[in-house]
């Protein structure tokens, strides 16, 4: 027999028998004081019941599954059925004769009594099979968990379930006190995360499984320095609601990232009260496909926007963002326009045709070395598409303009750096000239983790092959965010009423890059300079040691906001609007030469902190 139909006719039984036990618990000798009203009671109970188990669809329920919601469900049927049959026991009166009005309520206890204990026997059932060592593996690799809260648990149970999976677990570390000594799955809790080196030498565990995805970096750097000095690997299971909605399985258990390690607490904008001005407008994001422009798309797509419209250059990275939006928003509205933001007519077009509200600019070109090489295409696309994009929002009076900036503009040695300062130049003279509840301003931040072509993506690379990591000097340093914290200072910036300005966002302490890359090796379960040598290649055309986030002219000024500051001005950007343009006809002139020598005499006359000869 199929078994939900085995289950359907359980239940139905369950529930049938609930009946004459109702009678029981509430009167004497029911069969001699009610025995009509009983017996057709109770018959007539069954076509009612049946139904109810049926719509509620608890024949599918999994009993060795079963959880909070599946009980639920349960309650909710067995109460459709107690009105049902109270209202019967009413309109029947005739035929039943007096029913006593508690046997309803006291049939619908019962059931839940026997029907969910039926499910709750089924899964203790299963868990004493798995504690029993049933399918307990009886060799393979021996892993510690890291956690015995619902994650752990859940991990355990999916090696428990899958002895050919390679693994043995021996027991939990978990630092809640109330755990130490528990047993959950017939496995121990046998320490705290402190105690893991004695308990890997008590239990001869291989490897160290982090089963904590919720966890702050500091809490993953502490397991996995202990994993590192005591000689064991260590991988950490995916994010909280891949577990949470049931996707966990042996195959998904991956490496630590260095994103988890963080060298501080990630940075969590409030964004519910300040992104409603996205609520029901047109959103216009440039550089739509890039690792900043598509993690906008998602964070803007959470407030529900009147269209979304992704403009980029590249088909690829466009068609993927646009399949995203398919499977995790298909109730937003959106349109994908495949443009260059240098061609002006083209630009001219998209405004006049979806009249956006509101318009990111992450169109750029942002790797240093190749914009030195390639200097013509940095004014052009950074500087020359800025501008297009940001007088065509004045012209059609977009509400809010954001700009994204970086550390490199300023202070700049870089063709790149030198751009992005300009294009910072040209949105701040739009905010001078916009209307009184227009916003223009730009978004500076650091290196973004994760983000393509990063360092971290490159040291992954490198240590895949074996190395050698590549460093280009000891002492470089970085400010590092990740693409989440870009993407929601972006929009929490676009919400804030301060016209004209630069943000800028705290972002802890600057990074030896060459400790980032010692802490990747170490992550991948190998030992700087033993396993994986680092090399040092010597600064690059248009790098420094260190990037500043502020010029020594700027300071900050705090917003209601913590960790998003207001540059100060910059006495620099307040040339008169007939010079700034002739320096940028200049500019477009020498580019449309190709000529660097050119390019970078004018940059400097434009952005005079620009020092191109300064590599340190």
């Amino acid at each position: 027999m199929n078994r939900s139909f085995a289950k359907f006719f359980f239940d139905l039984l369950l529930w049938t028998i609930a009946a004459p036990v109702a009678f029981w618990l509430r009167v004497d000798d029911p069969l001699t004081r009610y025995p009509y009203a009983l017996w057709s009671y109770t018959a007539l109970g069954v076509p009612v019941k049946g139904l109810l188990i049926y719509f509620f669809k608890l024949h599918k329920q999994s009993w060795r599954k079963v959880g909070a919601h599946d009980v639920l469900v349960l309650i909710e049927a067995l109460s459709l059925g107690f009105f049902v049959l109270s209202a019967m026991g009413f309109f029947l009166y005739p035929i039943w004769g007096f029913l006593p009005r508690s046997i309803p309520l006291l049939e619908a206890g019962v059931a839940l009594f026997f029907m969910g204990g039926a499910r709750l026997a089924g899964r203790l059932l299963d868990e004493h099979r798995l504690a029993a060592g049933f399918s307990y593996p009886k060799r393979g690799k021996r892993v510690l968990i890291v956690g015995a809260g619902e994650a752990g648990i859940m991990l355990a149970r999916e090696i428990l379930k899958h002895p050919t999976s390679g693994f043995m677990p021996v027991g939990y570390l978990d630092d809640d006190p109330e755990k130490q000594g528990q047993r959950f799955l017939g496995l121990s809790v046998l320490g705290t995360i402190n105690e893991l080196p004695s308990v890997v030498k008590r239990t001869g565990a291989e490897e160290v499984l982090i089963a904590v995805p919720s966890a702050p970096g500091r809490l993953i750097r502490k397991v996995v320095d202990l994993s590192r000095k005591t000689g064991v690997k260590y991988k950490v299971i995916p994010s909280i609601h891949e577990i949470l909605s049931g996707k966990v399985s042996i195959s998904q258990l991956r490496d630590v990232d260095v994103v988890d390690l963080l060298r501080r607490e990630p940075i969590k904008l409030s964004l519910e009260k300040i992104a409603k001005y996205l609520n029901d407008k047109v959103v216009l994001i440039t550089g739509a496909g890039g690792s900043i422009g598509s993690e906008i798309v998602r964070q803007v797509a959470r407030f529900h926007p009147k269209l979304l419209v992704l403009l980029g250059h590249g088909e690829n990275s466009l068609y993927w963002i646009e399949r995203e939006l398919d499977r995790d928003w298909p109730d937003i509205s959106w349109v994908t326009v495949v443009a260059d933001v240098r061609d002006r007519e083209k630009m001219e077009y998209v405004f006049s045709k979806f009249r956006p509200h509101v318009v990111f600019h992450a169109a750029a070109h942002k790797h240093v070395p190749m914009m030195e090489a390639n200097p013509d295409e940095a004014i052009f696309n950074n500087i020359l598409g800025t501008k297009n994009v940001v007088e065509l929002a004045s012209i059609h009076k977009v509400d809010r303009f954001v700009n994204i900036s970086t550390d490199k503009a300023v202070n700049p040695t870089s063709i790149m750096g030198a751009s992005k300062r300009v294009a910072e130049y040209l949105v701040h003279r739009a905010a001078s000239k916009a209307g009184s509840k227009q916003v223009f301003v730009s978004v500076r931040f650091g290196n973004v983790l994760g983000s393509r072509g990063d360092v971290v993506s490159l040291f992954k690379e490198q240590i895949k092959r074996g190395g050698p990591v590549t460093v280009t000097h000891p002492d470089m340093m970085r400010y590092f965010m990740t693409i989440p914290e870009a993407a929601q200072l972006v929009l929490q910036a676009a919400g804030l009423d301060h016209n004209g300005v630069v943000y800028v966002l705290d972002m802890g302490e600057p990074v030896k890059i060459v400790d980032l890359a010692k802490d990747l090796i170490r992550l991948s379960g190998l030992t700087p300079g033993e396993d994986i040598d680092i090399v040092f290649t010597g600064i690059r055309p248009g790098e420094k040691l260190f990037e500043e986030i502020l010029t020594a002219e700027e300071g900050t000024v705090a917003t209601k906001y913590e960790k998003i500051y207001v540059a100060k001005d910059d006495a620099s950007i307040h040339m008169g609007d007939k010079v700034f343009d002739e320096l940028l006809k200049q500019l477009f002139e020498a580019a449309a030469k190709r000529d660097p020598d050119a390019i970078k005499r004018v940059l400097k006359k434009l952005v005079p902190t620009y020092n191109p000869n300064t590599g340190v």
